[in-house]
């Protein structure tokens, strides 16, 4: 019979085992995917482990973040627990750490130097798709927003590929819109939206009109103290990364057809059409048909893709490539939102 071995023996061939700690590889620690196999936007990043601390992740794997953005144009975050302002705005810091500190054009509140609520809208509208700031001569390259609270119906943010808005807008009226551009017209008047002095942040004329000449921004001032301006921006853009061709355009937000019926009968009744609030033209200042609007939001409407929010989601836009809208809701809807990359038109036009 064999000798039986001392438990000493098992002891001391232990002791030449090097230990080894087990690590999931980074790309181990997420999975990615779309929310369902009919959706091609936003792109899904979700953890696979338990309290991953994002920032850290994405230190390491930014590039990736980027590189998936150019492609998909919406990327969204879900499962990392963003619900506070604290923790979207380090993410937020991390992938753009130029954030615009400058809520300007809207009606926002500034949450913290970075971060603001969503621009304020009535619940029971339909706010429509767009590209944020695509009317000013500056504007974000991306748009990040999170979600707080969701509300208890609706108030999803559609999404919308601008490269496709692009390719499907009838060759003819997409070759007059690169010719002749947007003319968008601005009245600032007391008591309906912002007024100049909240906009520009002054009271000195003098400013407000170097600002103006600064961006490209013609500019008139009114007998009853308002001001009127008209600034004409491309509509369609180059992506200066990726070469591709988007519909980059704010005309269904301006023009009067595209208003809820109510609306435009009231203003209509009430204003010039030249001291309308808001309105758009061709850039050379004659009208954009009302059948052209009609076309170009049926696009986006085919083209539209939203998901419902969950609290703690982090959705990230490459403005240039993905416009992106709200719908109606009920109940209380808190989001989130920053920008950052801020771009202008002397490069990206065509």
């Amino acid at each position: 019979m064999k000798k039986k071995k001392s438990p000493k023996f098992y002891t001391k061939n232990l002791e030449h085992i090097q230990r080894r700690s087990i690590t999931l590889s980074e790309s181990e620690l997420i999975k990615i995917g779309f929310i369902n196999s009919h959706q091609s936007l936003p792109l899904v990043v979700q953890p696979t482990v338990e309290n991953l601390d994002l920032v850290d992740w994405l230190e390491v794997n930014q590039h990736l973040i980027e590189t998936k953005l150019l492609k998909y144009g919406a990327i969204l975050l879900r499962g990392f627990h963003l619900d506070t302002v604290t923790a979207f705005e380090q993410v937020c810091l991390t992938l753009c750490p130029n954030l615009f500190n400058d809520n300007g054009e809207h009606p926002r509140e500034t949450i913290s130097g970075n971060v603001y609520t969503p621009v304020f809208y009535p619940a029971t509208k339909k706010l429509l798709w767009h590209n944020e700031n695509s009317f000013n001569y500056h504007w974000p390259g991306k748009i990040f927003f999170g979600c707080r609270q969701p509300p208890i119906q609706g108030g999803e943010t559609p999404l919308v590929d601008s490269r496709k808005v692009f390719e499907l807008i009838n060759p003819k009226i997409r070759e007059r819109f690169i010719e002749k551009k947007i003319m968008y017209l601005r009245n600032y008047e007391y008591g309906l939206g912002l007024d100049w002095q909240t906009v520009f942040q002054t009271q000195d004329k003098a400013e407000v009109e170097a600002v103006c000449r600064e961006n490209f921004i013609d500019f008139k001032w009114k007998d009853n103290g308002g001001l009127r301006t008209r600034s004409v921006r491309p509509a369609v853009v180059r992506h200066p990364q990726t070469g591709e061709l988007t519909w980059f355009a704010q005309a269904q937000h301006w023009h009067t057809s595209c208003l809820d019926v109510e609306t435009r009968e009231a203003l209509l009744s009430s204003f010039q059409e030249e001291d309308l609030p808001r309105n758009c033209y061709y850039g050379d200042g004659y009208p954009i048909e009302n059948s052209v609007m009609e076309e170009i939001c049926g696009i986006y409407q085919q083209l539209e893709i939203s998901f419902p929010w969950e609290t703690g989601d982090l959705l990230i836009l490459d403005n240039l490539l993905t416009a992106h809208g709200r719908n109606s809701f009920v109940g209380e809807r808190k989001l989130l939102v920053a920008m950052g990359e801020i771009m202008c038109f002397d490069r990206e036009i065509l």
